[in-house]
């Protein structure tokens, strides 16, 4: 079942915003996996397991952040069709802690060459 087959029509702002929210993770995504792109292109940190293991981890952040922004709009939009609260905002969590670890494990392998 599909995010707009239930509950009433909301208010149109609140969808936009909703939208909106969603391509602003969708741009956050793109950039961490540009990240990892860059990290590889320009061979930093110089030990390629490591590097190998940033760019893995940062790519698959990107993807994962576009999967879990578009489950965050789906439960956000039927939230607001059925009148419920809103879902709790968990993707913002997990993305803090996986940018942490990739920025400890970048500032770890940097200082040791």
């Amino acid at each position: 079942m599909g995010a707009y087959d239930v509950g009433d029509e909301p208010d149109p702002r609140y969808t936009l915003a909703n939208e909106r929210t969603f391509l602003a993770w969708v741009r956050t995504a793109l950039a961490v996996m540009a990240g990892g792109v860059a990290l590889h292109s320009l061979e930093v940190p110089e030990q390629d397991g490591l590097r190998i293991v940033l760019v893995v981890v940062l790519v698959l952040l990107g993807g994962g952040t576009t999967v879990l922004a578009y489950r965050r709009w789906a439960l956000v939009e039927r939230a607001m069709r059925t009148g419920r609260p809103l879902p709790r905002f968990g993707l913002g969590a997990v993305m803090t802690g996986a940018v942490l670890v990739a920025a400890v494990l970048l500032a770890v392998t940097l200082s040791i060459s």
